[in-house]
């Protein structure tokens, strides 16, 4: 038997094995069936339309505060970039030869940036913000985009209201008023 049909050959022959323990019940005994709380810790999804959306509210002043504290090492002082991504800017240039990809010249809802910050920021510590802070520090990177004014505070009904400019360049799934 050539040796690629011999790797094909155990590969479906694993494959038959797993799907015939499955069948039976086995487990192999690795593991464990995650705890309700240990899945309530993941299950932190936020929908483009709102749908998720912690209770709480921070301002564009308590957003810059805990930016300077948590994320302006990575993104710097104003959202510029470098080391890591860039946040701010880039207006006006999603259709050029150079695009600059941030949150307000790319992103389609506020929502998706309030969903990965909560869940992945900041790098070094994901999902240590609270609602509060995560609301603040959205606020201030949709302010340092031009997206909300100085005096801005967001919560969970304000946010999903903010109209991203690049919205109607993506298609998707989801559809309005849905959770």
């Amino acid at each position: 038997m050539p040796a690629k049909l011999g790797v094909q050959a155990t590969a479906i022959a694993a494959s038959l094995f797993a799907a015939s323990a499955a069948s039976a019940g086995e487990d192999y005994g690795l593991g464990r069936p995650a705890t309700q709380a240990e899945t309530a810790q993941w299950d932190i999804d936020v929908a483009p339309g709102g749908a998720g959306l912690p209770p709480g509210q921070g301002s564009v002043g308590e957003g810059e505060v805990v930016f300077a504290a948590r994320c302006a090492s990575c993104h710097g002082d104003r959202g510029q970039g470098g080391p890591m991504d860039r946040l701010a800017g880039g207006a006006g240039t999603i259709a050029t030869k150079k695009p600059v990809k941030t949150v307000g010249s790319f992103w389609p809802y506020a929502t998706t940036l309030f969903d990965f910050v909560r869940r992945a920021m900041p790098f070094d510590a994901p999902q240590s913000l609270s609602p509060a802070e995560t609301y603040a520090v959205c606020a201030y990177v949709l302010f340092l985009n031009g997206l909300l004014p100085a005096d801005a505070t967001l919560d969970a009904k304000t946010l999903e209201q903010v109209r991203m400019p690049n919205r109607n360049a993506f298609v998707s799934a989801y559809k309005a008023g849905t959770p």
